[in-house]
């Protein structure tokens, strides 16, 4: 049989071989990491055999499926664990998931999280004795049976939901078995490095009408050093959440009068306001206009766009002298009217609109997270309409803003290519040749990408922008979107060189995501030490008595004259204790004034994050910061 690798690489073989087997004769190191098989696109276990021709790829931690398997048999550890420990306990399920895995039991008897270390104490029991994990199958009957003899009623129901037919596969190990797909580990003893990490509740199927059950949440990683960094990055994220930092900080609160939205505070402002700034300064470089469209707008629009079909139960929607309107959830479909308020010619082509629209959406409250979801945000939209033969030109154009923004604060990207979902509008044609143009524009600005099958919009291929954060967590913010729908549905023209009328292709685009969303995540990016040119205040004059008063006016002022944004602290402290408050506000410079300083018409610099000052003039001192500002270091 023959056998191709991931890497093209076609391995004969003279009779039948388990995945395991084939990987060890690729090499014992990957024999060694293998968690997992991708046979045909298929996930399998290690002691799965290939008897036929394929393609094979072992899959190792570095692979998200590997993870997978190697996590899931975590989960098992821990179920194991705990029917050891709490044998009158029910089994529900227990998945992995993005950063470790879960399970779901019924207890009889409830527990807290003081009962986890003991939990994880016998988990670190089942992985020394280095349990044989198995695979089995039954008919539905023997499966029933066996269920049914352990009181596994959850299992019972799980089966019972199967479709008939369907095989029905166990995995055991030792004295515990489980039903479940897999794929597994061949035994308990890889996984070392695990941390049982929380406990929830949750209702059995999502569905609030069953019972409760205790979720008791876990990560796993093959080596102890990658658990105790990503431990680290959790207890870091949890000191970064910008939900604390907003109140402790004065940017923004949500009020028990509005949930969903938010109230921005007066540095909140200052914040959102330079960062609006700087995007109108980068849009107007890149060639844009910027328009404002109404927030509110009749039923006939959003018919006419398709959302009052397919997005009413997210819109708020009122009536107006007998006509229906909603509030707009999305900015598109009045940027449609702006361009069919006059004639277009293919000389006014390409033409770049931005908005930064304030959108409102129906959001779950049970969904709402801080600015990460929200019910209303200021998205900053941007619609280009297009010839076809501008397209790949103006992807081009779009990444490159993309990436001076993203560089601006430090965030890494990656790309993603979504392609044409089953449900689609338009000509195949067509889709073609804009996910090709999306590739090609990308490739040639020497960038890599990777394909998301099927999951681009309906009514075209898009490019997702996922950026990483200093604690390497990725947020998707920026996206650029190729529509060839709207401008059909709203019989967008322009006259070409030929005369006649023709369609224009759009992209829909934008790069911070929404100015709310954007806010949290760099807020959580810089834990609050935002860089000198976006902190809403950026100096603090410290007065070392109020004899120094006026010198420290004399200073204040000619900072102010400057552009900078700063403060005097007036109250009668000691010098150290004004410092610790500057410094819990975050503020990036704290200028302490003395006898010394107001003799030499100079100011003893301390930065945010260094405990030794520094002397300077107050004219270099300026002449520094607002450089420093201007190049938005």
């Amino acid at each position: 049989m023959k056998i191709t690798l991931k890497n093209g690489e076609v391995k004969e073989f003279s009779q039948p071989l388990s995945v395991l087997e084939i990987a060890s004769s690729i090499s014992e190191g990957l024999a060694r990491n293998a968690c997992a098989g991708l046979v045909n696109g298929q996930e399998v276990d290690l002691r799965t055999v290939v008897s036929e021709d394929c393609q094979l790829a072992v899959l190792t931690f570095e692979d998200e499926s590997g993870r997978g398997a190697f996590r899931h048999t975590a989960a098992h550890i821990l179920a194991q664990a705990v029917k050891r420990l709490y044998p009158q306990t029910k089994l529900a399920i227990g998945p992995s998931i993005a950063d470790g895995f879960y399970y779901d039991f019924d207890f009889a008897s409830p527990i807290t999280v003081e009962d986890l270390p003991t939990i994880e104490a016998e988990m670190k029991k089942i992985v020394k004795e280095n349990l044989d994990i198995t695979r089995f199958t039954l008919s539905r009957p023997e499966a029933l049976a066996l269920m049914n003899e352990k009181g596994e009623s959850y299992k019972v129901e799980l089966i019972e939901a199967l479709p008939e037919g369907e095989e029905i596969s166990f995995y055991q190990q030792g004295d515990y078995v489980d039903l479940c797909a897999g794929p597994h580990l061949m035994s308990t003893k890889p996984v070392k490095a695990f941390k049982l990490t929380s406990l929830a509740g949750a209702y059995w199927h999502g569905d609030e009408k069953n019972k409760m059950l205790t979720r008791i949440y876990g990560t796993a990683f093959t080596k102890a050093a990658d658990l105790e960094d990503y431990l680290f990055k959790i207890e870091e994220a949890k000191k970064r959440d910008h939900r604390k930092l907003g109140r402790e900080l004065g940017l923004f609160t949500i009020m028990e009068e509005g949930p969903g939205f938010p109230f921005f505070l007066p540095k909140g402002m200052v914040l959102r306001n330079t960062l609006i700034d700087y995007w109108r300064q980068v849009h107007d470089r890149y060639g844009y206009v910027e328009i404002s469209t109404p927030m509110m707008l009749n039923r006939q629009l959003w018919e006419r766009s398709g959302h009052w079909n397919h997005y009413k139960e997210n819109m708020y929607t009122t009536v107006i002298d007998d006509t229906d309107f909603a509030i707009k959830p999305m900015n598109c479909p009045g940027g449609m009217l702006v361009y069919k308020a006059e004639p277009r010619s293919y000389r006014d082509l390409p033409m770049r609109v931005g908005e930064l629209g304030l959108v409102h959406r129906h959001e779950l409250s049970g969904a709402l997270h801080g600015l990460f979801r929200v019910r209303c945000f200021t998205q900053d939209d941007a619609h280009i309409f297009m010839t076809w033969d501008q397209m790949k030109d103006e992807i081009k154009n779009v990444v490159r803003l993309f990436d001076e923004v993203y560089s601006t604060f430090g965030l890494s990207y990656k790309i993603e290519v979504s392609t044409m979902p089953e449900s689609h509008m338009g000509d195949e044609k067509d889709w073609d040749f804009a996910t090709e143009t999306l590739k090609t524009a990308v490739s040639e600005m020497g960038k890599d990408y990777v394909i998301n099958e099927g999951d681009g919009a309906f009514y075209g291929p898009k490019l997702d922008f996922h950026l990483a954060d200093s604690l390497g967590r990725t947020w998707q913010c920026g996206t650029i979107q190729l529509d060839m729908q709207l401008p059909e549905r709203f019989e967008l023209e322009y006259t070409g060189a030929d005369g006649e009328k023709h369609r224009p292709v759009m992209i829909h685009r934008v790069v911070l995501g929404s100015i709310e969303r954007f806010i949290g995540v760099i807020t959580e990016h810089y834990a609050g030490k935002f860089p000198t040119w976006l902190a809403p205040m950026q100096v603090k004059l410290l007065p070392i008595s109020d004899k120094f008063l006026p010198y420290a006016e004399d200073v204040y002022r000619h900072l102010k004259a400057a552009g900078v944004r700063c403060e005097i602290d007036r109250r009668a402290e000691k010098i150290g204790y004004k410092i610790r408050e500057a410094q819990l506000e975050k503020v990036p410079y704290m200028l302490i004034l003395g006898a010394q300083e107001e003799e030499n018409h100079s100011v003893s610099v301390r930065p945010r994050d260094q405990a030794e000052n520094k002397t300077l003039s107050a004219e270099e001192f300026i002449s520094q910061i607002t450089k420093e500002i201007a190049d938005k270091k």
